[in-house]
């Protein structure tokens, strides 16, 4: 099925969505159903159409407005109006359930009402009032629930396991165990511990060698400064690599002057040292065992439209033509259709940036979010040929502050030879 057709269902699924929600809210709230609810029709249902357009055109809006507060403020919109409709459809779907099994009681003349006295005068409510009160102070705990769990599942981390089979793999390396995790986000974290057991839960996997796949901040370095001493427990027998995201460059706030800015950067350079990552700027480093070599690349970012394009995939290159095997850690995924499969002996990209959206569905073969509307290559493994790209869903958050359906991601690979 064509993304466009996907788009087309998608937008039909929201819009049948956004009309069972406008029906059970009248249904509920007798008082919409008045002259005066005319006012809340309006609203809603500019608001619903304000919310479809955005999505229609989210790769645009995306990918062409160039102000981060714009974009971001944009869609935050659309996360949380789909959010707080989903809510409401958990509560309205209660809410009848409750009623309807009211009525059912009556008919089975299990609940009576016309033999019980009323309730007293000076509670000032009918029984009719109490009972639809503690039913709406019921149907709320699971509301309240839910929408901690959104925020909740910003820190539940979760262990993504893939094996990957390559030709040219030497024996040396077979079995290798690579650990992945992108996009921290430092400057959106609120929960020290949390953030503390998603590191305790990778270094349990004892990797051979881990993977940091860039954006280690929001928009300055110091914001990684508090979680200094959880990431530099980040460590491994072979190594933990690392590259700049498009966050890590300063590039998405003003700065007093250029100097600013440049200082800025050269603390985020020092704070990969810091961490004791070895920082790949284009340019490789080559590991070798019993006379075979795996050669790992780092690019700089480089990304479609907007974004910045530091990235020089043909300065990593250099120096890895004798190696057996090539690793490449690119921080956007549309660099690697866009430029790295010119290069048909790099054999694995590693990469992240979408986040999965921190927004979609998840279950069995069953994947979606908004981000496939925006990459190609979102979330998982994808392959071309005799090459492949992981995409790491993000360990952290940015914007919305929590996620639905797309958990943050520790990726475990595992590579083996022919």
């Amino acid at each position: 099925m064509s993304d466009t057709m996907t788009k087309l269902i998608m937008l039909l699924g929201i819009l049948t969505f956004d009309v069972v929600i406008f029906l059970l809210l009248r249904r509920a709230f007798p008082s919409l159903r008045k002259s005066p609810g005319t006012y809340f029709d309006w609203v809603y249902w500019v608001l619903s159409l304000i919310i479809l357009g955005c999505f229609n055109f989210l790769d645009w809006i995306f990918l062409n407005i160039s102000a981060y507060s714009d974009r971001k403020m944009v869609i935050s919109f659309i996360a949380i109006a789909l959010i707080m409709k989903i809510l409401a459809a958990i509560y309205l779907a209660q809410h009848n359930l409750i009623q309807t099994a009211v009525l059912l009681l009556k008919k089975l003349k299990i609940y009576k009402t016309t033999e019980e006295p009323s309730a007293p005068a000076e509670s000032g409510i009918s029984r009719k009032q109490f009972i639809y009160r503690a039913a709406l102070m019921t149907t709320s705990i699971p509301i309240a629930v839910q929408g901690f769990s959104i925020i909740n599942q910003a820190y539940d981390y979760r262990i993504r396991r893939e094996m990957i089979v390559l030709p040219n793999l030497p024996k040396s390396f077979h079995g290798l165990r690579i650990a992945q995790i992108s996009d921290i986000h430092s400057g959106s974290f609120n929960n020290k511990t949390a953030v503390r057991g998603g590191v305790e839960l990778l270094l349990q996997e004892r990797p051979d060698l881990i993977f940091f796949t860039g954006d280690l901040v929001n928009r300055q370095s110091d914001e990684i400064n508090e979680y200094f001493d959880v990431f530099d427990q980040v460590k491994a027998p072979l190594g933990v690599y690392s590259i700049l995201g498009n966050h890590d460059y300063g590039d998405y706030r003003s700065w007093p002057t250029p100097h600013a800015k440049q200082v800025d950067f050269k603390n985020m350079v020092e704070a990969h040292k810091q961490l004791g990552w070895q920082l790949l700027r284009n340019e490789n480093h080559i590991i070798k065992e019993g006379g075979e070599s795996l050669a790992i690349l780092g690019v700089e970012n480089w990304g479609i439209k907007r974004f910045s394009k530091y990235g020089k995939i043909a300065d990593a290159y250099v120096g890895t033509e004798q190696a057996d095997v090539r690793l490449l850690l690119s921080h956007d995924p549309s660099h690697w259709e866009a430029k790295v499969l010119d290069y048909t002996d790099i054999d694995l990209t590693f990469s992240g940036h979408t986040h999965g959206f921190q927004f979609g569905v998840e279950i069995g073969d069953i994947k979606w979010s908004p981000s496939q509307y925006l990459y190609k290559q979102w979330a998982g493994l994808y392959q071309k040929g005799s090459q492949y790209i992981y995409v790491n869903r993000g360990y952290g958050f940015i914007g919305m502050p929590g996620r639905v359906g797309i958990n943050p991601e520790i990726t475990i690979i595992e590579l083996q030879s022919s």
